[in-house]
């Protein structure tokens, strides 16, 4: 019999326990439910725009940097992050989406007005109001956005990520999955007539520093869209509304929010945020002006760091895996830290360059371990451990360890360590 079959067969014997508990606490239980109704005040209002319960309390943590509206005791992180160890299924609702905005707030922009110009190196030069773009064939499909700090041991928030208090929020929160809806932007190229000698695209968002980044053509051709919906509404305008480009699988300083230009040019511009943000310094002095794919990566939510299980017995583990390579394959977790791996079930949609759910039956013994989980994508790369991350940098962990610079694109196989009493904690560099 598998270990599947045994844990799912000791989840089954259980089960009558488990119920007995349940009745018990009905008696007690059903007179507070019933209590509970909103207030009269507010009813209207939810038959127009619901909400969620007031029971529901998961929200973002961390900071946009904005020096005029700091708070008090207000973290230093890139942005808002992710609460992806509450998260169900693969889709992370639109209001708890993370947006770094790199201290600006998001620009308050009337789509009436708002225009999108595609200029340059093209036979035809447009511009397009919101409505003209949402006249056009649209698509509709899976992707995640991940900023390429996200999960970095070093550079701004990674004191919290490497905290042995760190849940998945501090850990890999920079990174969301939606259903995204609008035009291909190789759809608006075509209309545009694009010349043989252009090469780069460079995009330019509507926010007050003018965010710009160079992309090569072959991307803005191949699965590059301009999005004007996010699970089923108009993007948010944290998020870009009332258009934003999506460049899926590919570093989240692509997917330039607020669109309002497309220049084609024939080499990119080294813009303000590919010359001074996100180069990668290397040991030798020399740095990476353009890196683009994100690895495949994963990570265990739940049982996770600021979890503390209630004691031995029947728990599922599930998490979130992902790669900008193409789709998941496979997803194998460990509860014996790295000594042995089982295959986890995958939950569908399982879609290329989105996140995916994973999960295991497992139970507990009440003994110390350590839980980790790797991601196999569609193209057979494996997903490292720290020390393989290392050694892509020519370094070894300690690097990691006292980089004062953002670690970018930091895919490493995520540890939680389990403690006897069922608390956890983050492992990250105790599993190497």
């Amino acid at each position: 019999m598998s270990p599947k079959q045994t844990d799912r067969r000791g989840f089954l014997k259980n089960s009558a326990a488990l119920a007995g508990l349940a009745v018990g606490a009905s008696a007690s239980a059903l007179p507070a439910a019933a209590a509970a109704e909103p207030a009269l005040e507010k009813v209207d209002e939810l038959h127009l725009y619901g909400e969620r319960s007031h029971y529901v309390t998961a929200v973002r943590n961390g900071s946009i940097n904005n020096p005029e509206r700091r708070l008090k005791d207000e973290q230093v992180a890139f942005g808002l992050r992710t609460p992806i160890q509450d998260s169900v299924g693969m889709i992370t609702p639109s209001s708890l989406h993370f947006t770094i905005s790199h201290g600006f707030e998001p620009p308050d922009i009337d789509p009436q007005e708002h225009r999108l110009l595609i200029h340059g190196m093209v036979d035809r030069p447009l511009i397009f109001t919101v409505d003209e773009i949402k006249r056009l064939p649209f698509v509709t499909r899976f992707h995640f956005v991940e900023c390429h700090g996200n999960s970095s041991p070093r550079g701004p928030g990674g004191d919290a990520r490497v905290s042995l208090d760190a849940t998945p929020q501090e850990t890999h929160g920079f990174t969301s999955c939606s259903q995204w809806t609008g035009v291909l932007l190789s759809t608006l190229l075509k209309e545009a007539g694009v010349q043989k000698s252009a090469t780069w695209i460079i995009a330019e968002g509507a926010d007050e520093p003018k965010h710009s980044k160079s992309i090569p053509i072959g991307k803005a051709w191949d699965d590059a869209l301009v999005a004007y919906g996010q699970n089923g509404e108009p993007v948010r305008p944290e998020q870009g509304f009332p258009m934003r480009l999506i460049v899926p699988g590919w570093q989240g300083i692509n997917n330039v929010k607020w669109l309002r230009r497309i220049e084609l040019v024939d080499e990119p511009y080294m813009a303000m945020m590919e010359t001074s943000r996100y180069p990668s310094m290397r040991l030798d002095g020399k740095s990476r002006w353009f890196e683009f794919t994100l690895g495949p990566k994963s990570v265990i939510t739940r049982p996770a760091g600021g979890y503390k299980m209630p004691g031995p017995g029947f728990h599922e583990i599930t998490g979130l895996a992902w790669s900008g390579a193409g789709a998941v394959k496979r997803v194998e977790v460990s509860t014996d830290g790295g000594r042995t791996w089982t295959d986890a079930q995958l939950h569908g949609p399982i879609e290329k360059k989105a996140h995916t759910r994973f999960s295991i039956p497992w139970t507990w013994d009440g003994n110390e371990t350590v839980l980790l989980s790797r991601c196999t994508d569609d193209t057979g790369t494996v997903q490292p451990t720290v020390t393989e991350v290392a050694k892509l940098w020519g370094a070894d962990v300690d690097f990691l360890k006292k980089s004062q610079q953002v670690v970018g694109d930091f895919n490493a196989i995520q540890p939680w360590k389990v403690n006897r009493d069922g608390s956890i904690q983050n492992a990250i560099f105790q599993i190497s």
